[in-house]
């Protein structure tokens, strides 16, 4: 069995045994949650993609895609909450900073160190929120990060701030409050809650110069969710196929014949759409192109479809805030704004506006 199907299938089997049963408690109750985090890192799950030298597993992409779409399938909450984490892990491992690499990768995959990401402000056009000025020995955060996921589970958070002429800096803080250092009380969203999502005020922290993992040029955040559209559809894909799996169970249970041709040919469409984001992810070209953008659009809207029909299947029951149809709906929604672009928004909206048309 090669590395990667022996990383995949140990997750399967813990995410079915231990995650599954409990993915509506872990969705609300953080103590559950950070339960199943722990449950990834006893079983060096949560740094994929560390080089070997640090330990390993260092798997393929498709395998960390395949592991992507997995966990969605079975909690949202600890996917979302996991992939900060791993992505931080890629992040580091690609720096030049050797003293960071030694301080962090070897710990990341067991949860000795833990870490979440704050940078999505960078995405926002108009004057940056949270800057970085340089003086001397580092620089001087100074700014809000709206969006950090992991309050009281993530002890740090890989932050991006923009310097003075543009440019990128991405460097491990504190996710403690302190005199300089202000986090929010976690915020009541409709899906996830469980993950803690926190707003960060800095006022002036002071960061060391060798404490910075990169410098990225202007734009880059724009350019990598560039090349990114066709790879974020994992976490859509594992949505729908908790959908299909909530629909299934319903019309077996029920006995609804008309519930299982739905499932069937929901399923027939979900084969033609992993054959089209395998075709979109074989093409290394960073261009977003119109199909690119179409087929996240597809992916996003498929993923509602089958979150709405594992909701219909299960009739009034799927208004109760502890239902599985409930969950996965909700999580579907995340799914949709996740590292949403205008041009994905646009196409999202396309595609939305467009269905009820060609259905007539």
């Amino acid at each position: 069995m090669s590395r990667d199907s022996e990383v995949l299938a140990a997750a399967e089997e813990y995410l079915k045994s231990e995650v599954a049963p409990v993915a509506n408690l872990i969705d609300h109750d953080t103590g559950a949650l950070i339960q199943a985090l722990n449950g990834l890192a006893e079983r060096d799950l949560l740094a994929l993609k560390r080089p070997e030298a640090y330990g390993g597993p260092n798997i393929s992409d498709p395998a960390v895609r395949a592991f992507q779409e997995m966990i969605a399938r079975y909690s949202g909450a600890l996917a979302f909450l996991q992939t900060q984490h791993q992505g931080v892990a890629g992040m580091i491992a690609s720096s030049s900073n050797q003293m960071l690499k030694d301080e962090y990768l070897r710990g990341m995959g067991n949860g000795e160190k833990m870490i979440g990401v704050g940078f999505s402000q960078l995405r926002r056009p108009g004057p940056p929120i949270m800057t970085a000025t340089p003086t001397e020995g580092g620089y001087i955060l100074s700014g809000n990060v709206p969006w950090v996921t992991g309050w009281a589970i993530y002890p740090e958070f890989m932050i991006g701030a923009s310097l003075p002429d543009g440019r990128a800096l991405f460097a491990p803080v504190p996710l403690v409050d302190q005199e300089l250092v202000k986090v929010s009380a976690p915020m009541q969203l409709a899906a996830m809650t469980s993950a803690n999502t926190v707003s960060v005020d800095f006022t002036g922290l002071f960061l060391p110069e060798e404490r910075v993992t990169m410098i990225r040029d202007r734009g880059w955040i724009q350019n990598n969710d560039q090349i990114n559209i066709a790879q974020q559809g994992s976490f859509a894909l594992g949505c729908a196929e908790a959908g299909l799996e909530i629909l299934l169970t319903n019309a077996e249970r029920r006995n609804l014949s008309f519930a299982r041709e739905a499932h069937g040919r929901l399923t027939e469409e979900l084969t033609q759409l992993r054959a089209a984001t395998e075709v979109a992810r074989a093409d290394s070209s960073e261009e977003t192109t119109q199909e690119r953008l179409e087929l996240r659009a597809w992916q996003i809207e498929f993923a509602v479809r089958c979150a709405h029909a594992a909701v219909a299947s299960s009739s009034g029951g799927a208004n109760s805030i502890n239902h599985p149809a409930q969950r996965v709906y909700r999580e579907a929604l995340v799914y949709t704004v996740s590292a949403q672009t205008g041009a994905i928004m646009e196409a999202t909206l396309d595609r939305l506006s467009r269905k009820g048309l060609e259905a007539k």
